[in-house]
């Protein structure tokens, strides 16, 4: 068994929550990927990842919105751990490279953006440049409630999976 796997099950579950909720800010995931627990493989562990979030019902979703600082920002709407704040900035990391134009659409579109949908703008940022980002942004932003609710879960559950990954391979 993969020893990151066998830290996670040998957690408390207070620790174990404490841990996934750094990974998703839903408190039903966190919840019930703790008593999930124990996982035998990385794999079971990110099925059972996907297949909780496939359960997680809007309130839910928008509890895990308000744990990410805005694209471009560094505070959350709730408060982040410093592990949390330290990813956010990885996966934002390209908006540092950023023109000062572009900041500023990107900000005008995400207050758009959350004025419109009543959530902030979530996008997989990893790897994105901020340019990709404000197209993304852009792209989205025309989006029926229903259906950019449901791709920003999609972003959600890449985001969550990403950092699954670092919690496991620190």
């Amino acid at each position: 068994m993969n020893q990151s796997v066998n830290r996670l099950n040998e957690l408390s579950a207070n620790d174990a929550y404490a841990e996934f909720l750094k990974c998703c800010g839903s408190t039903k995931w966190a919840q019930e990927m703790t008593a999930a627990r124990p996982f035998a493989t990385e794999q079971e562990l990110f099925t059972t990842a996907d297949d909780i979030s496939s359960s997680l019902e809007d309130e839910d979703w928008l509890e895990a919105f308000r744990a990410h600082p805005k694209i471009g920002e560094r505070k959350a709407a709730t408060a982040q751990s410093h592990q949390e704040q330290k990813w956010s900035a990885q996966e934002q990391s390209g908006v540092s490279e950023a023109s000062a134009g572009t900041i500023s659409q990107l900000a005008e579109r995400n207050r758009e953006y959350e004025d419109r949908f009543g959530f902030i703008f979530i996008v997989c940022a990893s790897g994105k440049s901020p340019d990709q980002m404000l197209a993304i942004l852009n792209s989205r932003i025309d989006n029926d409630p229903r259906t950019e609710l449901r791709i920003a879960s999609e972003e959600q559950i890449k985001i969550t999976r990403l950092r699954l990954e670092k919690l496991l391979n620190p």
